[in-house]
């Protein structure tokens, strides 16, 4: 088993608490020490310019089978020069 922590900051800033323009920017702080700026998806109002949960969810999603792969690619003993994967996450809403 292992355990991933992340510390999650957000601050209201001088903008108004009210629904349309509050701030989504936030911040990740992973166990390791690296730190990320993200937001909502702009769909939701977040910052454009910086990864969301629905993208880092994605992105991890096509992280774990890659290196599933891999590992599972190197005890086979097959030898891999490359990896890529377009991956798409769809996600409606009130679905």
């Amino acid at each position: 088993m292992s355990e991933h922590k992340v510390t999650l900051s957000w601050q209201r800033g001088d903008k108004p608490f009210e629904y349309q323009k509050y701030s989504r920017d936030h911040t990740w702080k992973f166990d390791g020490g690296h730190e990320m700026q993200a937001s909502g998806a702009p769909a939701y109002l977040g910052n454009p310019n910086l990864v969301d949960p629905e993208e880092a969810f994605v992105a991890s999603l096509s992280s774990c089978h890659m290196l599933t792969f891999l590992a599972i690619a190197c005890k086979k003993r097959f030898v891999l020069d490359q990896y890529s994967d377009d991956a798409v996450g769809m996600m409606e809403k009130n679905a």
